[in-house]
């Protein structure tokens, strides 16, 4: 059954950048979907991002280290299994975008996140606040990530923290390192933290969050595995800019739950 958005839903991302969807995956859903993400990572199948590749706070310093085989993110979700690729395309996920796009014509992008982020314990790092949209290449700065938990995610175990309303707001270059993070040592990137909210999820729940939108998460300070799939869409008429990484695989679009494009 398609799911309706509330008003309160619409107006919470409208103002905040993001809303969650309580209890979106079934339980059933969820161990079928662990069950196949537990068979990429053990043994891990590529292509695959490691701890040690992206140097964040509290990674291996190099593969070679103790733990520096620890993954940070299976790549490709899509193209892994028929149960993440049911996930991508599901059809209650088709119609929440449409409703907060505006339009149904909606498109997974296979360039950007299309994976399962973990976080292990004892080597899982730290991601310092950011806006996704940095990275990526497209007309307008107007697409959405959809992130699932498929356990409990809290501050122990390095849930997503936000700082709402961020989504709607300038910030110039001069706000942000040379890895486009927050200055974390500038007096107005300090009180715009201070607004920061962390994001708890149930198992099931589904996170929707614009790319726009500044996010960090800490570390997993527990000693079971996180796993989250999350997977970015963008309105059909906004495509990525021709040459760039954002335009390397051809996006997919969404239809009645199944590939149609």
């Amino acid at each position: 059954m398609l799911t309706e958005l509330k008003n309160e839903d619409l107006s919470a991302f409208a103002k905040d950048g993001y809303f969650v969807a309580r209890g979106f995956l079934s339980e059933h859903v969820r161990e079928a979907l662990k069950s196949s993400i537990q068979g990429d990572l053990e043994p891990l199948v590529g292509p695959a991002e490691l701890e040690a590749d992206v140097g964040y706070p509290g990674a291996p310093g190099h593969r070679s280290e103790v733990g520096g085989n620890t993954p940070r993110r299976l790549l490709h979700a899509y193209g892994r299994s028929d149960d993440l690729r049911s996930l991508a395309l599901h059809e209650d996920v088709a119609h929440i975008l449409s409703q907060l796009m505006g339009t149904d014509q909606v498109q997974l992008s296979q360039c950007h996140h299309n994976c399962v982020m973990t976080k292990y314990p004892g080597f899982s790092s730290a991601t310092l606040w950011h806006q996704d949209i940095r990275y990526w290449s497209f007309e307008r700065p107007e697409l959405i990530s959809v992130w699932y938990a498929l356990g409990d995610e809290l501050a122990d175990n390095g849930a997503l923290s936000v700082i709402p309303g961020t989504h709607v707001e300038n910030f110039g270059r001069g706000r942000l390192d040379r890895n486009l993070f927050l200055r974390s040592e500038l007096k107005e990137n300090k009180t715009l933290t201070t607004q920061a909210r962390v994001v708890e999820l149930t198992a099931g729940d589904a996170l929707f969050f614009h790319c726009r939108l500044f996010h960090a998460a800490g570390r997993n300070l527990t000693g079971q595995v996180k796993i989250s799939p999350v997977f970015t869409y963008h309105a059909q008429d906004n495509q990525p800019i021709p040459e760039t990484s954002s335009d390397r695989l051809p996006s997919i679009i969404l239809g009645n739950g199944a590939y149609i494009g």
